[in-house]
């Protein structure tokens, strides 16, 4: 068409552009549809997070590596779908004790006949702590240390002796960082863990090694007075395979099924956690062989360490919070 055939008005276009109006489309064209199909990676993206939706926190985590961030709204519980542990750091034990050290405190509980230090794991943000019932059994005062050097006092909500857990919690406390608690069923015999605690009074502490092996028998104490045999040269006493540790039980016992880990522990552990390479709770740290005297120069670490399963503690939390006691 020539510039003199156009018609007045219609504005002048170069080779390479396109006018949209011109020329009309034909009356007979029918009109486009409402609606165009998404098509592209966001819809790829759409279809990933509907499914997600379905099948839970494995696959929302394969959402959060896809778009380079986390998921709104998804709950890590298991170590599948965490996203505790910086992905610049994930699967080392730098990274998981980056995470988790400021969701781990150290206990001092005084009784009538002396004091004792154990450790405990944050769980909520305006401070309920869980430790082990012998950490604080028969206390008539706790203070409690967080990792950046606060102190709180505390008082006790709720035991269980015959878990050897109880929930504490601490005075005037807000904006903490609660830990993760993760999938004890999901443990195997070979996993790399991290202990954290506070042995001999020094804080935030942190070691490493394996799982050991799963479901050991392991009885210990449930007499108060017995609490304090960590102050006076030796570990909380308990019962392996037949054999006393750290001193006599006493008449008065529980057992219950134990991760076995060979991560050093040692005396002020106790009530730490136990935690997986995604930097999940998998356990709460109770019990290890803890050699004193002449056993204790040639000794060193034995490896020898044991923690209530994470899943013991999250099924027991209801009974702990409502004031169970014995």
């Amino acid at each position: 068409m020539s510039e003199n055939s156009r018609p007045s008005g219609v504005p002048e276009y170069g080779p390479h552009q396109v006018n949209p109006e011109w020329p009309p489309p034909p009356a007979h064209t029918p009109a486009a549809p409402a609606h165009r199909r998404q098509r592209g990676p966001a819809k790829l993206l759409v279809a990933v997070a509907i499914v997600a939706a379905a099948v839970g926190g494995t696959t929302a985590y394969g959402v959060q590596e896809l778009t380079g961030g986390t998921s709104a709204g998804v709950t890590a519980s298991s170590a599948a779908g965490t996203d505790v542990v910086p992905a610049s750091l994930k699967g080392t034990v730098a990274g998981v004790a980056k995470a988790v050290s400021p969701s781990i405190v150290e206990i001092k509980a005084a009784s009538s006949s002396g004091s004792a230090t154990g450790s405990g794991v944050i769980v909520t943000e305006d401070g309920e702590v869980v430790t082990n019932n012998h950490v604080v059994a028969g206390a008539s005062q706790i203070q409690v240390r967080t990792n950046d050097g606060k102190s709180y006092s505390a008082r006790v909500v709720g035991t269980d002796n015959s878990k050897d857990l109880a929930l504490i919690k601490l005075e005037d406390a807000s904006g903490l960082k609660a830990a993760t608690l993760g999938d004890s069923d999901g443990v195997r015999v070979g996993d790399q863990v991290v202990a954290i605690g506070s042995p001999e009074g020094l804080t935030g502490t942190v070691t490493s090694g394996i799982v050991s092996a799963l479901d050991r028998d392991v009885t210990v104490s449930t007499d108060e007075s017995q609490g304090q045999q960590q102050q006076r040269g030796g570990g909380w006493p308990f019962e392996f395979g037949g054999q006393e540790f750290n001193g006599d039980t006493g008449g008065s016992t529980t057992t219950y099924k134990a991760i076995q880990t060979d991560a050093s522990l040692n005396p002020g552990n106790s009530g730490g956690a136990l935690i997986d390479m995604n930097g999940d709770i998998i356990g709460i740290n109770s019990a290890m062989y803890a050699p004193s005297g002449a056993e204790s120069s040639t000794a060193g670490s034995v490896g020898l360490g044991f923690a209530i399963p994470v899943n013991t503690l999250k099924a027991d939390l209801p009974d702990l919070r409502a004031g169970a006691g014995g």
